[in-house]
């Protein structure tokens, strides 16, 4: 019976309706231990034309599902949103905080202030014994304070405690909108519940072939990371009658470098470490480009770090730290990890060759789960079986989900069409925000949610447009921070 939010969720999203709904802790004992979901629902807005339960995740892992459903349906203050308002008339969103994400009993794996402020500089040699240190006590801790529900916060959990929710709802069949490590629980529940899937889309996609799948993942998000700054700087040289940084990419780059070379002794609460993590942050979206083309600007020509330092600084609240500890508890026991520091300082050391991102990538992933206190496992097998057909969306230039991973996908599940957006790199292509809005990509996933058809084969769109700083641009930047900021992980 859905009735009124937790206060964090109404005030928001007053629109949103929310249920809770037990669910075995382990299902291979369904008469065990029970634990409890939260569940959003925001109704069609047309019941005449309704056609369904549309479930929304946003990634992570540890992305709230709840919350994602508000804002797919929330317009913003032009009226915007980012599902189709025919999309919003014939279905109720569905949103599932999976469990041990927020009101879906929470994790927590140590103190908000565990992690020293600022961080150790990411690529120092002399760092290292201290940053193996830091990691396995933080995963020494997840085994302390987590305890039993640890082996069971895997997809293959959460992917049977949707369709338990599916059930509960009355829904014959899962329509399904998954991003980024959505994609990855999107595509283990049409493993599990071939016959139970409806209308899927998935976008900014993960590779689940390797068996070290999240390790896999960091390594390339390094390589495609870089490149996607290339993209950035670039384009900063466009504009250097704006930002002052340089009118070639190569000088862009200096600028950049010197920076990041003067951000190793920290200033204040940034150093080098929260410097990478609020740059992956902008790379992702070109939301905030503008932003922090000026911020930069600043601090190369008038030597004023306080709106970088501002920027960048990492949150130490407990929301973060609940968010660190479902992601690593997801992504460790998800994926095969080497037990051995030389592999991760070997593959480390070979990437930072070519990517400025490569060691901070690797403490933020398999120094957390190299000696995880509870077993891993490879990945679920996708065998595409089964399938009907379903809607892929991916970037070319992705930095968070290379475009490669979802070729791969593509190749996994049978009958799937691929759209792939050309010469793009935003993070998400359908339902996107206003900036990084694909009106191409957008029409062919509203047609496919409302009519269940897809392309009749895989096609590419135009990238949409990239961001100009005009005077109105210019004015005020923007209160957006990087959505890196305080997070550990690349992909949410």
């Amino acid at each position: 019976m859905f009735g009124a939010c937790p206060d964090d969720i109404a005030q928001p999203y007053p629109t949103l309706t929310c249920a809770t709904l037990q669910v075995p802790v382990d299902y291979r004992q369904p008469s065990g231990p029970t634990t409890s979901l939260l569940v959003s629902k925001h109704a069609a807005n047309n019941p005449a034309k309704r056609q369904g339960a549309l479930f929304v995740n946003p990634g992570g892992p540890g992305g709230s599902g709840v919350i994602t459903a508000g804002y797919y349906a929330t317009p913003d203050e032009s009226g915007f949103t980012a599902l189709d308002s025919a999309v919003l008339d014939a279905y109720d969103l569905i949103g599932v905080d999976p469990r041990g994400v927020r009101h879906s009993g929470a994790i927590s794996c140590a103190a908000p202030d565990y992690f020293p402020v600022p961080q150790p500089d990411p690529d120092a040699p002399a760092t290292r014994d201290a940053m193996w240190k830091l990691w396995d006590g933080y995963a020494d801790g997840c085994g302390a304070n987590v305890g039993a529900m640890l082996p069971h916060l895997g997809t293959d959990n959460a992917a049977r405690d949707m369709d338990r929710v599916r059930a509960a709802l009355g829904e014959p069949k899962l329509n399904y909108l998954g991003g980024s490590y959505g994609t990855y629980l999107g595509a283990v529940y049409t493993e599990f519940f071939p016959h139970r899937v409806g209308r899927m889309i998935l976008d900014a996609n993960v590779d689940p072939t390797p068996p070290d799948l999240f390790y896999q993942l960091a390594k390339d998000q390094s390589v495609a990371g870089q490149k996607r700054l290339d993209t950035y700087l670039a384009w900063m040289a466009e504009y250097d009658a704006v930002f002052h940084l340089g009118s070639t990419t190569r000088a862009v780059r200096a600028n950049w470098n010197k920076t990041l070379a003067d951000f190793r002794k920290p200033h204040g609460s940034v150093g080098a470490h929260e410097l990478l993590g609020a740059l992956f942050g902008v790379l992702v979206t070109e939301e905030i480009w503008i932003d922090f083309a000026q911020i930069l600007s600043t601090y190369v020509n008038d030597g004023d770090d306080t709106a970088l330092v501002e920027f960048a600084a990492p949150s130490t609240s407990a929301g973060t730290e609940r968010f660190n500890a479902i992601f690593s508890a997801v992504i460790c026991v998800d994926s095969k990890w080497s037990h051995s520091k030389a592999t991760y300082e070997r593959d480390s050391a070979r990437l930072a060759k070519v990517s400025q991102f490569a060691w901070d990538n690797m403490w933020i992933t398999g120094s957390v789960c190299r000696n995880w206190p509870v077993p891993n496992h490879a990945p679920i097998k996708i065998s595409g079986r089964g399938l009907p057909g379903i809607l892929m969306f991916n970037s070319v230039g992705d930095p968070a989900t290379p475009y490669a991973g979802a070729v791969k996908l593509h190749k996994v599940l049978r009958g799937s069409v691929l759209v792939t957006e050309r010469d793009a790199g935003a993070h998400g292509v359908f339902a996107s925000t206003q900036a990084t809005m694909n009106t191409a990509a957008n029409a062919i996933g509203t047609k496919y949610l409302l009519t269940g058809e897809l392309p009749p084969r895989d096609i590419s769109v135009p990238g949409h447009a990239l961001p100009v700083p005009t005077p109105a641009a210019l004015k005020a930047p923007s209160e957006k921070k990087s959505p890196a900021v305080g997070e550990r992980w690349r992909i949410s």
